[in-house]
């Protein structure tokens, strides 16, 4: 499932190049050694609060798995990944309204005018608070980790995700016309395709057929089958 969050990662960069778009570009400057060092800052921060959000939902998985229902979560979630395949941009839409984001939206504006003058804690932070600003792409890649029923698991969903979108980002910072707005829209056409493949993969996933890595027979949570281990011993 690692590869399916790299990809996603990458397809969904397309989509996000309008929200970091500008903020990729101000990291760009006449020092090349400062212009890495604000790259790596920047993309850093921004997989490292992926990550974080994926263990949180990783552990909820988790949570829920140790109630029996581990079948029905992979099966659910995926099932709302389908659905929101095709919602993504009204999910943002949303969030957007509801005044969630409103505060971190503000905070970024202020450090877009900042970054210009330079400091890793301005880069670093930018790409935390990044990470945290309406995307539809990241809201289902964080259901996936969700349906993986495991922190580590969620993380590692997470992190592959995160790198996934460091190539473009990467390119972007390079030139904004590396990216013509023809090849953008084919890129983003291909979005829905791809996480209908993922919400297919996770219900096929939750059915337990016993196919290795496809279907594979879901059982106890570990710490559930320490703890039945242990009761056997004594």
């Amino acid at each position: 499932m690692l590869w399916t969050a790299f990809v996603w990662g990458i397809l969904g960069s397309f989509h996000c190049i309008g929200m970091c778009g500008p903020i990729a570009l101000a990291l760009a400057g006449r020092d090349h050694n400062r212009y890495l060092r604000n790259k790596f800052l920047y993309n850093s921060g921004r997989t490292l609060t992926y990550v974080f959000l994926g263990g949180l939902v990783g552990m909820l998985g988790f949570s829920l798995a140790l109630a029996g229902i581990q079948q029905w979560i992979s099966i659910l979630m995926g099932a709302v990944i389908i659905g929101m395949a095709f919602f993504y941009r009204k999910s943002e839409k949303w969030v957007s309204g509801s005044g969630l984001s409103s505060g971190f939206v503000r905070l970024k504006s202020r450090l877009g005018s900042s970054l210009k003058k330079g400091g890793p804690r301005a880069f670093f932070l930018s790409g935390i608070l990044n990470g945290l600003l309406p995307c539809g792409m990241v809201y289902m890649a964080l259901l996936a980790s969700l349906a993986l029923q495991g922190p580590v698991s969620g993380m590692l969903y997470m992190l592959f995700f995160g790198l996934g979108t460091v190539p473009v980002m990467l390119l972007l910072m390079l030139s904004n016309k590396i990216f013509s707005p023809a090849f953008r829209f084919r890129m983003n056409r291909l979005l829905p395709y791809f996480a209908l493949f993922i919400g297919v993969l996770f219900v096929i996933r939750g059915m337990g057929w016993g196919i290795p890595f496809l279907s594979p027979a879901l059982g106890l949570p570990a710490s559930e089958m320490l703890d039945a281990s242990i009761t056997h011993c004594e």
